[in-house]
């Protein structure tokens, strides 16, 4: 039988990570949302979709994993399940850090295509030098 304190280790980590991952989709949805209207400014309906399919994307692959790292360790005392729930933590943080700066490459990279460089038009010389002969 599991003892009650491992239980309510388990509590915390799901509050934290759950936490952890909603401020991050919220995060990116409403910064994010600037980055998309600006790159299709011209279809705002596709920028909102966009925004919101990225953050689904972000919900199940960092809930997903938060639940998958989350599996039973059993220890024999409570100061190794803190250890244990520390570790996972910083491994569910190293995660969505990851992830959060995936996103901001991915919104980078869908601006850059969307709005190349262009070079600035050539201008005409405003003074003629004559040349001497």
């Amino acid at each position: 039988m599991t003892p009650t304190w491992q239980i309510f280790l388990y509590i915390i980590y799901m509050a934290v990570s759950i936490g952890l991952t909603v401020f991050l989709a919220r995060t990116l949805q409403r910064n994010g949302a600037v980055f998309l209207r600006d790159v299709f400014n011209d279809k705002p309906e596709l920028a909102d979709a966009l925004n919101q399919l990225l953050v689904v994307g972000f919900y199940l692959l960092n809930m997903g994993y938060a639940c998958t790292i989350m599996r039973g360790y059993y220890t024999d005392n409570a100061v190794e399940g803190v250890a244990l729930l520390v570790e996972k933590l910083g491994t569910l943080l190293i995660s969505l850090g990851v992830v959060h700066f995936g996103n901001l490459y991915l919104f980078h990279r869908i601006r850059r295509k969307a709005k190349p460089n262009v070079l600035p038009l050539p201008v005409m010389p405003q003074v003629k030098i004559e040349h001497a002969a």
